[in-house]
């Protein structure tokens, strides 16, 4: 039976919590695919070592943050063309886990639609893992999920300045 997590929430560490489930189930030969809102594939450290691990992974984004209050029109293809893949890897029932990291802050700058992201909960083969990332979670799918997991962020070291660090944040 499969299951929706949802990890949101201010506090560091829901790609990572997601990365981490997904390199548990690649470690039990289970298919996995991660699907990246609004980030490039840059080869962050994750993206590295999920290659490396045989996790099929996507990035959509570009190389520059989108701008919440205005998102240019390659950040609406992105969005769309992972939501596109979203449905496509979902639809085919090939997969074992999938995340759609990023899918709630996409949600929520308004580059993709909530109906549509409803559509693929319910269309979730009953055998698929399904992890939704990213703050600003909407209610609904926070209704909809079987798991979710706020992060709170207590105290960060970047508020002291530190600056994101390879291995680390990246």
């Amino acid at each position: 039976m499969g299951f929706v997590h949802v990890y949101t929430g201010n506090g560091k560490g829901k790609t990572t919590a997601a990365f981490g489930l997904a390199f548990r189930a690649a470690g039990r030969d289970k298919r996995v695919c991660i699907i990246q809102f609004m980030k490039p594939d840059k080869g962050y450290g994750e993206q590295v070592s999920a290659r490396k691990m045989g996790i099929e992974l996507h990035a959509f984004g570009n190389n520059k943050f989108v701008n919440r209050n205005h998102p240019s029109e390659e950040d609406y293809k992105n969005a769309q063309s992972a939501m596109d893949m979203a449905r496509e890897k979902i639809k085919s029932g090939e997969y074992d886990v999938i995340i759609l990291d990023e899918i709630n802050v996409a949600l929520d700058f308004k580059l993709i639609n909530l109906q549509d992201v409803l559509e693929i909960i319910d269309g979730l083969p009953d055998r698929t893992e399904l992890v939704l990332t990213g703050r600003y979670a909407h209610d609904e799918i926070i209704n909809r999920a079987d798991l979710v997991t706020e992060m709170c962020e207590v105290k960060h070291y970047f508020k002291q300045g530190v600056v994101a660090r390879e291995g680390i944040e990246y």
